[in-house]
């Protein structure tokens, strides 16, 4: 990026201490990036988080960037590594990361701004979503269920029933079943639960939302997730589109439609709370961001739509979200 330099650290040297001090660069602002481990959607956030800074004005910046290949007994080292450099902030990607951060960090000088993290409060992070901590706040990749249901109507305006796929033994997957009853009753749609224990279960009882179900939305459920290619073929021999929370079904040609938090938009958040800390306001003074629908994004397979009897409406014609 054009007037922005880096200095990037593996995180074998960050950790073994293989004499690789950090900061050698000299720049006006120096910000330390702790990564949980290279993964596309992590890279992502972090790429974006340095294009926005820069044009936010943050152009003299030097990274010193270190992940541990997500072995959590790692964090510390990886973290008080970067304080010793004496940053301006550090940036964590994800909670694991972020919680390191804080027993590291604690409320000392050193603010901490985190990213893909799914619930800030949840991980004691944040005392709420309506404020920052001492030292620290951040951008959350909380996938928002109202923008859901409003895509999932947008996508099928003739729908009135949407089935629920979720795990009740699963924490998220009962929390997230609680805020979609009221996004959909917002949006006209009856809620038809399916709890499923286990996978074995999947092929009767979405088979059985024949007549019963217009729509299926599947969540990141740790249990649905990755059962998708059964939850897929069992819906396809019932026509019943299905929108995912992961656009790889999309692409893998197994569901019609994702609506996923965009982690250039999460990297984007990050960055501008990160600006308004390098400008001298305290990280407990501006508020955890949470995805809205902007700050998602859609993608269509117009020929799975199609297998279901269904085809892209009007309104999303122009879109340019359609899997290739």
């Amino acid at each position: 990026m054009i007037g922005t330099k880096y200095v990037v650290r593996t995180a074998l040297a960050a950790v073994l201490g293989m004499g690789l001090g950090l900061g050698t660069a000299s720049a006006e602002t120096k910000i330390g990036i702790a990564q949980f481990g290279k993964h596309p959607q992590l890279d992502e956030t972090v790429t974006a988080f340095k294009a926005e800074l820069t044009k936010l004005g943050v152009a003299d910046a030097v990274y010193d960037e270190l992940q541990v290949n997500f072995d959590a007994t790692l964090i510390p080292q990886m973290v008080t590594k970067l304080v010793s450099s004496n940053p301006k902030l550090i940036l964590a990607v994800t909670t694991p990361v972020a919680q390191g951060a804080r027993q590291i960090v604690g409320n000392s000088a050193t603010p901490v701004v985190f990213a893909a993290v799914t619930d800030p409060v949840a991980a004691k992070l944040t005392p709420s979503w309506d404020a920052g901590d001492t030292g620290m706040t951040g951008a959350s990749d909380l996938q928002d269920v109202n923008s859901v249901v409003k895509f999932v109507k947008k996508l099928l305006p003739d729908a009135k029933r949407l089935a629920y796929l979720y795990n009740p033994g699963e924490d998220n997957d009962v929390a997230v079943l609680a805020l979609i009853k009221e996004a959909a009753k917002a949006e006209g749609l009856e809620l038809v639960e399916v709890g499923l224990d286990n996978t074995n279960d999947i092929p009767i009882r979405v088979s059985s939302l024949a007549g019963k179900a217009d729509v299926i939305y599947v969540p990141g459920s740790n249990l649905v997730q990755p059962a998708v290619p059964a939850v897929a073929a069992a819906a396809l021999s019932v026509n019943i589109p299905i929108v995912n929370a992961s656009a790889q079904a999309v692409r893998d040609g197994l569901v019609a439609a994702a609506f996923e938090v965009s982690y250039t938009k999460v990297g984007q958040n990050a960055a501008k709370l990160a600006s308004e800390i390098i400008a001298g306001k305290s990280p407990a003074s501006l508020a955890p961001i949470k995805p809205t629908y902007e700050d998602h994004t859609a993608l269509i397979n117009e020929a799975v739509l199609a297998k279901t009897g269904q085809k892209v409406p009007d309104s999303l014609k122009d879109c340019e979200c359609f899997a290739k």
